[in-house]
């Protein structure tokens, strides 16, 4: 379904099955038939070590930053916490040390491990949980509406930071949204879901001028245009920043 280092959008209208797809795919919902392959290997039928091996190659970024973070612990120790599970070299001063950089690499300060979820914006939460998924070195995430939640203009922020990550890191996305527009801005490909089938699926730009089917015109139709100006209007504005900097 998706090529290594590349952006696929999955878009469809609430209730389609984005995001049980997306669970499958990680093997946190076992599915009823069919095969799901990663890097050569049939990994339904895959348990114990086996899966726990695969599963640090396989992240997610869920929706509501605050409801996947646990408010009992600190940050630093949500970012640590996959290393103590699947590394067998873990080690204390080690793993504060890398949670300090990835905070660091999402914009936050590594001061901060030692706060608690609730004293962050939504905005710093989900870069909190970027940084989590990040933890591990994954090959594979999976952003499940991991902006829809967030005001226009820190949506654009976070969607510029997985780019930017995307290519440091050599990362491969699935995006998740019923916005085909956010989903165009991210993706090199898009899937188009209707009532848990494959509608349409293609080049990201292909779909969004030219789309084939009576259900992706509708979706399309449905986008305000503001929308895609504003991430786009966002973005060269960084860029711009950048440059002067």
């Amino acid at each position: 379904m998706s090529i290594r280092g590349e952006t696929l959008g999955l878009v469809g209208e609430s209730g389609c099955g984005k995001t049980t797809l997306a669970r499958t795919l990680l093997r946190l919902i076992r599915p009823a038939s069919g095969q799901i392959w990663f890097e050569g290997r049939e990994v339904t039928t895959l348990s114990g070590l086996p899966l726990r091996q695969l599963r640090r190659d396989l992240q997610i970024i869920f929706q509501d930053p605050f409801s996947s973070l646990d408010p009992r612990i600190t940050i630093g120790d949500a970012i640590i916490e996959p290393l103590q599970i699947h590394s067998a070299r873990s080690h204390p001063r080690r793993d504060r040390d890398r949670a300090a950089y990835l905070l660091e690499r999402v914009g936050l300060s590594s001061d901060w491990t030692h706060r608690y979820p609730h004293e962050f914006s939504g905005g710093q939460r989900q870069r909190v949980c970027i940084a989590r998924a990040l933890a591990l070195n994954p090959k594979f995430i999976i952003c499940d509406e991991s902006v829809s939640a967030l005001d226009v203009s820190v949506q654009a922020q976070v969607l510029n930071l997985l780019k930017e990550l995307q290519q440091e890191f050599g990362l491969t996305y699935i995006f998740i949204s019923h916005d085909l527009s956010v989903v165009k801005f991210m993706s090199d490909r898009i899937l188009v879901m209707n009532q848990g089938k494959v509608e349409e699926i293609g080049p990201a730009e292909e779909i969004y001028h030219h789309p084939q089917r009576p259900y992706t015109q509708q979706l399309i139709g449905a986008i305000p245009v503001v929308s895609l100006e504003r991430i786009q209007v966002r973005q060269a504005q960084r860029l711009r920043g950048m440059e002067r900097g």
